[in-house]
């Protein structure tokens, strides 16, 4: 089904129906099944369909609006399923907007819905005004307001068909408490919320010239990102890369999107969290193919390795104005990643066995070498401390990689880039890369565990995070959501505090917060908290959380950045000597 099939099923019931009746009602037609949100006076009457309607969608009660969002986000992101939250006017509507950036950023298709006051009200100073289109201008790609009941349904549809075209993202309906109000007997238009809809092909002729230049190439390589995701791609990736023979490092948000077990996979690449050889393959090779990636400078290690200029790239893109945009003279492939990857396939010969090989055997040499050395090091951290890297290798040793994995910026990141190796059948590591919002990943593991209900998710945190959203902790209770909540705390805004050391000459300031104790708050939420201080403790503690029907929560104090540095490359460049300035966003 196209995306432009979805107006062509219309409800025969012409009774007439509040506009808040509409909406519930379009929202079930187009498979819509969970929302997530928090009430608020102008979407009373909302709320009222929603419990009447309980038993064909769910309401998800968030403790904040922002939340709401990174719930849906994760929804998103693990389902292949627009991720719907609303809000109400006011307050309500910008706390949420403020959760849709990372969405943005990242191209996940969400569906916000938010209500707002009478619209005799407008202009009256009414408490909660507010220009709600001009307050989602910037992290939404669409955004309408209802003017009449009778727009409800085909608001709706346009908005679903929006958030999943061309480059996915955040859409927006805003709808006046007076509108909500109203009766109309509009038709209302059935269709589907999964994504994406729209597969198209890129241009033949250019799949034809990227074909033959990396068949050419003595050194092809492919960076693949959160596209491969989006698109479910994951079985096209792979086909490709094998019949072709071609290496494939991944960015953060593409994790995965080969199994990282694989003899081609060369991991994460980029500026946060590469193992190194990854970077050193992708700054040899001769001809790239970008897919499904913004490839920014923390992707390629401030465009050291996928240059601007001097390497021949080619860049899937769901977005035309966006394919091969950062490479001087790179062929732009706008299309559906799993589209555009088949397309490949039927025209790419099969490479010789002895290249894969040698290919394979390349990785297999340094992958090696890189465990060598990362085993062989002398891992000293103050008592009562777990250095990161044995935190996500006794977690991995302990879930699995076929485990859903939701993880916060600052020490989960790297940590988690180089050291927790994913499946390759969907987004199973969850790290928020648009904008890196601290607190994402706390409410996003609740969209996950309500995506796949009875799979356990694993949310790995910081303190820092932990402040900014620790609210949730106790909807994942209520809920009895099997999350395992992993609190790595060094007791400082780290990664700010690492830049202050690396590059301002140890002057540090503002990054040292007052402690605070995830147990001691678990507890005060409903939920069992315990502090881990060693590793065989660490793995009893996760082991016994599989078995627990609800959440849990494991304090994991960690040194700082300083005292056990990350694999983060421009740092690790700065301490071998080799760069004096900050890396370049």
């Amino acid at each position: 089904m196209t995306v432009h099939e979805l107006t062509k099923v219309p409800s025969a019931d012409r009774t007439a129906r509040s506009g808040a009746e509409l909406l519930i009602d379009t929202l079930v037609r187009n498979g819509v099944d969970t929302i997530f949100g928090v009430p608020g006076d102008t979407g009373v009457v909302v709320y009222e369909q929603l419990r009447l309607r309980s038993n064909e969608i769910r309401h998800v009660l968030a403790r904040d609006e922002r939340h709401a969002a990174y719930m849906a986000d994760g929804y998103a992101r693990s389902h292949l399923k627009v991720g719907v939250c609303e809000a109400s006017s006011g307050a309500g509507a910008v706390y949420l907007a403020s959760g849709l950036g990372e969405a943005m950023a990242a191209s996940i298709p969400l569906l916000v819905f938010t209500t707002d006051i009478h619209r005799s009200s407008r202009g009256s100073g009414a408490i909660t005004e507010i220009d709600q289109e001009a307050l989602f201008a910037g992290v939404t790609k669409w955004c309408k307001t209802a003017q009449t009941a009778s727009d409800i349904p085909s608001l709706i549809t346009e908005a679903i068909e929006t958030a999943v075209s061309g480059r996915p993202g955040p859409v927006a309906v805003v709808l006046p408490e007076d509108v909500l109000d109203e009766s109309s007997d509009a038709q209302v238009p059935g269709g589907s919320s999964n994504f994406p809809l729209d597969r198209y092909p890129a241009v033949q002729d250019r799949v034809s010239k990227a074909t033959e230049r990396l068949t050419a190439a003595e050194r092809p390589a492919i960076l693949a990102g959160g596209g491969v995701h989006t698109s479910g791609a994951w079985a096209e990736l792979r086909a490709f890369a094998e019949k072709a023979g071609i290496p494939v490092a991944t960015t953060i948000h593409g994790k995965g999107a080969l199994a990282e077990d694989h003899p081609l996979s060369l991991g994460v690449a980029g500026g946060n969290g590469s193992r190194g050889y990854a970077n050193e393959y992708l700054t040899g090779s001769d001809a790239i193919l970008i897919v499904g990636s913004r490839a920014n400078s923390t992707d390629t290690n401030g465009f050291t390795v996928v240059r601007r200029t001097g390497q021949w790239v080619a860049q899937i893109d769901s977005d035309r104005a966006r394919a091969g945009r950062n490479f001087e003279g790179s062929l732009p492939l706008a299309g559906d990643a799993a589209t555009v990857l088949t397309q490949l396939i039927k025209n790419i010969p099969a490479v010789g066995p002895t290249l894969t090989s040698s290919r394979e055997a390349w990785i297999a040499e340094r992958r090696q070498a890189w465990a060598d050395k990362v085993g062989g090091q002398q891992v000293s951290v103050a008592e009562g401390k777990i250095h990161p890297r044995k935190v996500i290798e006794a977690l991995h040793e302990v879930f699995g990689s076929s485990t859903w994995v939701a993880a916060d910026p600052g020490t989960p990141t790297p940590n988690l880039a180089a050291y927790w190796e994913a499946d390759g059948t969907a987004w199973r590591v969850v790290i928020p890369r648009g904008h890196g919002p601290m607190g994402y990943s706390i409410s996003a593991a609740i969209g996950i565990a309500i995506a796949h209900p009875g799979e356990r998710v694993l949310c790995i945190t910081t303190e820092g995070s932990l402040a900014m959203g620790i609210g949730d902790w106790e909807t994942a209770e209520r809920l009895s959501l099997p999350i395992t909540y992993v609190v790595l705390d060094n007791v400082s805004f780290g990664w700010i505090k690492m830049l202050q050391h690396l590059f301002l000459q140890q002057k540090y300031f503002a990054t040292e917060p007052g402690p605070i104790d995830p147990a001691v708050l678990a507890h005060g939420m409903g939920l069992p908290g315990y502090l881990a201080t060693d590793v065989a403790q660490l793995k009893k503690l996760a082991l016994e959380s599989l078995h627990r029907e609800g959440p849990t929560v494991i304090h994991v104090p960690v040194p700082e950045h300083q005292d056990a540095p990350p694999p983060v490359a421009p740092w690790q460049a700065a301490l071998d000597g080799g760069a004096k300035d900050r890396p370049v966003y």
